[in-house]
């Protein structure tokens, strides 16, 4: 790992970015389908309110995280997905479930004990 010293480290900025109640789930889930359309979204997170999924879209959005797509006339289709620079998080999205998941594990034995 990169040496850093804790008065110039950038997690908090990195975390800004995807820390909402909401963030990481919507992350996961774009990442998990490729793309997604905003009722999917819905369905797969089915206690966001519509305002909080709309706040959170276009703030990830604003980050670079998730690209937004537009087709069609009429009636427009619009669909989500990890943009280039969002792909960059997929690894460390994968490396933290793996660590909450040992994590949880862990405080399940200390709660054995």
């Amino acid at each position: 790992m990169e040496n850093y010293h804790p008065d110039e480290c950038l997690v908090n900025t990195a975390l800004a970015s995807i820390i909402g109640k909401w963030k990481v789930l919507i992350l996961l889930h774009i990442d998990y389908h490729t793309t997604l359309r905003f009722n999917e979204l819905r369905r797969a997170i089915p206690d966001i309110t519509q305002r909080v999924l709309t706040a959170h879209l276009r703030e990830l959005e604003q980050e670079h995280l998730i690209e937004r797509r537009v087709f069609g006339q009429g009636r427009p289709k619009v669909e989500y997905s990890l943009s280039e620079h969002g792909q960059t998080l997929q690894p460390i999205l994968r490396q933290l479930h793996a660590w909450g998941k040992a994590h949880h594990a862990y405080l399940a034995a200390q709660q054995q004990k």
